[in-house]
């Protein structure tokens, strides 16, 4: 079955496009944690909004990396082993992060509050840059040989695409979360974040357009063309809605504009799923890098019973916690004193 490893490049590019965007505000607001809220009331209503959703969104990374090393096993290799620091520090970040989410409530005083604080601000930082890095190289090229090995040290990887790579989605989950929260709070929060997306969203999504760009024109794809053009008026449009306080058109506005960004990318890279920036001629593509139809097509099955499973699950919860989250929701906090 031909058809099987392009099926499967096309849904680990779906997957990618779902992680971004679920993942994309949580880590957003992360990052908001220091940069936007203004006192410690702010800063929990911030984690009140993310914490119910936070833990099934990173699903969709674990789900990516899992069809990516059982679909096209080689892709996997390459990338894991070539990005063996970045990767780490992502998964160190990820890691402290939701400790951070976890322990910070359990704080006794504002010193260890602030480092937990700084955890889930470096932490969402470290993922989101080291995420977008990856995804830029894996799109624009490795240094590998023909053996699929990486060539030169351990930073070999890190070039401008990676840079902007990482700019892209770090940027990107900013306005993001900026317009989440204009859904989910209210009061102060809701309109300061609202008057920063108008201000900012061209901006912050300019890095993720050169990277799409940058790709369609690095693989010469009238294909990816169409897509292209759908996410550039994306853009246009949520700015649009954004001078006119649409906050639940903005939001759409944004996950088209980063579903399309992503389907011009990929459709550009392929049939490529890890280029060789040594020689063409080493070029990891759905083909060479794929499993065995045997594989894919149990892979095929399993997928089409629990793919929907997940997103009915994730649905589900998106609607039981839609409510706004303001300061008033938030009590006073308590300080615990330990009986001696």
């Amino acid at each position: 079955m031909d058809y099987l490893p392009t099926l499967w490049f096309i849904l680990i590019a779906v997957l990618w496009g779902g992680y971004l965007f679920l993942e994309g505000f949580d880590l957003g607001v992360g990052m908001l944690m220091k940069t936007f809220a203004k006192n410690e009331k702010q800063r929990r209503v911030l984690l009140n909004t993310v914490g119910p959703v936070w833990d099934g969104n990173e699903v969709w990374l674990i789900t990516a990396g899992a069809a990516t090393f059982a679909a096209f096993p080689y892709w996997y290799a390459s990338l894991f082993s070539a990005l063996y620091v970045p990767l780490t520090l992502v998964l160190v970040a990820l890691i402290f992060r939701a400790v951070a989410f976890e322990y910070r409530g359990k704080a006794h005083t504002h010193a260890v509050r602030k480092a937990w604080d700084w955890a889930i601000f470096l932490g969402s930082f470290v993922a989101a840059f080291g995420v977008g890095a990856m995804l830029a190289l894996s799109t624009t090229g490795l240094p590998l040989n023909a053996n699929g090995d990486r060539v030169g040290g351990p930073f070999a990887w890190f070039n401008i695409y990676a840079v902007l790579g990482g700019l892209a989605v770090v940027a990107f989950c900013l306005i993001h979360a900026l317009a989440f929260l204009g859904l989910k709070t209210d009061g102060d929060i809701r309109t300061r974040a609202a008057r920063l997306v108008a201000r900012w969203l061209p901006v912050a999504l300019l890095p993720m357009a050169a990277w799409a760009v940058a790709v369609v024109l690095l693989n010469h794809s009238m294909a990816a063309v169409a897509p292209l053009g759908l996410a550039v008026c994306a853009l246009l449009f949520a700015w649009f809605q954004a001078s006119k306080n649409h906050e639940g058109l903005v939001f759409i506005g944004l996950g088209i504009f980063l579903l399309a960004g992503v389907a011009a990318i990929f459709t550009a890279a392929y049939p490529n799923v890890l280029p060789s920036t040594i020689d063409a001629a080493f070029n990891l593509t759905v083909s060479n890098a794929s499993s065995t139809p045997y594989t894919l097509r149990l892979m095929s099955i399993v997928a089409a019973f629990g793919l929907p499973m997940v997103l009915a699950y994730q649905a589900w919860t998106y609607w039981v916690f839609r409510k706004r989250v303001t300061e008033v929701h938030i009590p006073e906090a308590h300080t615990v004193t330990s009986i001696v």
